[in-house]
């Protein structure tokens, strides 16, 4: 069973490696993508050979990142006419998984990834302001009325997929890659807060004021707009890492 996504978000999790040769980038790719939602229980990854092509890996390196996936119990291979690699159904809990990310990023690390992400989606709202059709930016429109923000794994899906949409819009072939790779590298971490409802109906606010600004072509109100969103979802994560170092967990509160 697919997971009811954009097609942006779906791009980001098997866009090309940057670094081509470590199944430790195919296995981290594919576990964001499941962390993030945009890979749902049950649901079939493409073929071997399909993910070594849209990676731009070797069948190889493939098979070894999913090796790993299956080590964590987050796919399971089955043999057979309809066979392949599947997500591991059920709610499992991804929480271990980002701890341990953010215990290997210093704290300069996070917030300097914030700071680039914030840059590169300021520039994607502002081109897509300038650049966007009245017809592109109605169907953005529609596309975030319609995205479902109530809980916390639906809300880091459609965020990610918000992201991703808005740097088509901007028609720059190079926003579009590099929010990609963003989106993949960062976006499960940047997306932490997203569990606090107050910070959900926050983002979406957020969200709503740059479809406006695209709607009206006003780049400079797009642009700022994207980054008070950024920094926004900044602020929950960089309180996360700080209950980590400190070795709290994820769930307390963010006073703690």
């Amino acid at each position: 069973m697919e997971s009811r996504v954009g097609p942006g978000a779906r791009e980001a999790v098997f866009a090309q490696l940057a670094d081509a040769g470590r199944a430790e980038q195919v296995a981290q790719r594919l576990t964001d993508g499941i962390v993030l939602g945009v890979l749902g229980p049950g649901e079939r990854l493409p073929s071997e050979p399909e993910l070594a092509r849209r990676f731009g890996v070797a069948l190889i390196t493939v098979r070894e990142g999913l090796g790993i996936l299956r080590e964590a119990g987050l796919v399971e291979t089955r043999r057979g006419r309809d066979g392949g690699s599947f997500i591991v159904e059920g709610d499992a809990d991804h929480r271990a998984l980002i701890t341990a990310r953010l215990r290997a990023l210093a704290q300069v690390e996070l917030s300097d990834m914030a700071v680039y992400f914030g840059a590169i989606l300021a520039g994607a709202a502002e081109r897509a302001a300038e650049r966007a059709s009245e017809g592109d930016a109605a169907r953005l429109a529609v596309w975030l009325e319609a995205a479902e923000f109530d809980t916390a794994a639906s809300a880091r899906t459609n965020q990610g997929g918000f992201f991703l949409e808005l740097a088509v819009l901007s028609q720059s072939a190079r926003l579009v890659r590099e929010q990609i790779r963003l989106q993949a590298e960062f976006g499960p971490l940047l997306l932490l807060g997203l569990d606090d409802t107050e910070a959900r109906a926050d983002a979406t606010a957020h969200d709503r004021r740059i479809v406006r600004a695209v709607t009206a072509h006003r780049p400079a109100k797009a642009r700022e707009a994207a980054g008070d969103l950024v920094r926004g979802l900044t602020v929950p994560l960089l309180a996360a890492k700080a209950r980590v170092e400190r070795g709290g967990g994820l769930d307390e509160p963010i006073s703690a």
